[in-house]
């Protein structure tokens, strides 16, 4: 069980990097906005007590400067733990003014995240109240979306399907046109889109499709909460791919994962909004303070809560 004294850190941490990215909305240079992200992060979770290991980062050792995978954080002394960190989910929404950008971060015991490489991952998720194993990857769509209306007691055309609006969608897209779904679109970050199954005030029954690795882990955490289903397979298209995953660990490339085999016993997850969204507030700013909006779960004690904090500015030497 982590410890629950160090949940209002883990807030601090993704509510600095946030505001390192807010600093960029707008101005049309992401990787600035980015970087602002990650030195924040990682400036806040090196004054944490505790022995943290970077499983789900910016990338490896040899890509990226800093909060790479294998990246050890903290003081160095107390609990073992292992992280997974997008310090800036949505780096075109902040450069363009756009939704739903955030700062992301799960946290579990060592050995307790799964430590997915950099490429793609296949996603199909629900939320809770489900029969167990509802859905599955290696079902159809027109398969798995009647499962799902007939457990919800709805028409097909009343389920609404979420999906990142790209290319590689468009079969998917087809099928849910032709079965007559409602389809939210989303142009980047599924992070929100995976948890948004799970909201009662959102009308998104189901996600599917493509999208990261790293980001697949990170909502598996918030989902592993919140009592949804989910399911997931890396998408290995090269040999380089195929070596990440294996330098990690994954030796059977086709495995099916489910949220247990994800994250396994207790995790706390934490999300702060960088522009407004559905989910969250962006970050306002107050002259000497600045306002954070964050969405945090701890799941032993069951914690699900957002929270709005006024925090007082540092002076950085980096503006």
């Amino acid at each position: 069980m982590i410890n629950p004294a160090l949940l209002n850190k883990f807030i601090s941490v993704c509510e600095r990097a946030a505001y390192g990215a807010s600093k960029y909305i707008g101005k049309n240079d992401k990787k600035s906005a980015d970087q602002a992200a990650v030195d924040e992060m990682r400036s806040e979770l090196n004054k944490i007590e505790m022995n943290g290991k970077v499983v789900i980062g910016e990338g490896e050792m040899d890509e990226a400067p800093m909060l790479f995978i294998g990246e050890k954080i903290g003081s160095g002394t107390g609990d073992d733990l292992e992280i997974a960190v997008d310090p800036l989910e949505g780096t075109n929404f902040v450069a363009k003014n756009l939704p739903n950008a955030i700062s992301v971060l799960s946290v579990a015991s060592r050995g307790s995240l799964l430590s997915a490489p950099d490429t793609y991952m296949e996603k199909i998720a629900v939320g809770s109240g489900l029969p167990s194993g509802l859905i599955d990857l290696d079902n159809s769509v027109e398969k798995n979306i009647k499962l799902l209306a007939d457990a919800k007691n709805k028409k097909i055309n009343q389920i609404t399907a979420c999906i990142l609006k790209r290319p590689r969608h468009d079969k998917i897209i087809s099928i849910l046109n032709s079965l007559n779904v409602k389809i939210n679109f989303i142009q980047d970050g599924d992070v929100t889109g995976v948890i948004s199954v799970t909201d009662k005030n959102s009308p998104i029954d189901i996600y599917l499709g493509v999208g990261g690795g790293p980001e697949g882990v990170l909502a598996a955490s918030a989902l592993s909460c919140l009592g949804g289903q989910m399911q997931t397979r890396l998408v290995l298209d090269n040999d380089d791919e195929i070596n990440r995953a294996k330098k990690l660990g994954i030796n059977d490339l086709s495995k099916k994962y489910n949220i247990e085999d994800m994250v396994r016993g207790d995790v706390i997850f934490c999300a702060t909004g960088v522009t407004d969204g559905e989910m969250l507030k962006g970050i306002k700013d107050k002259g000497d303070s600045f306002e954070a909006s964050s969405y945090v779960l701890h799941k032993n004690p069951k914690v699900s809560k957002k929270v709005t904090n006024l925090i007082k500015k540092w002076i950085s030497t980096r503006f």
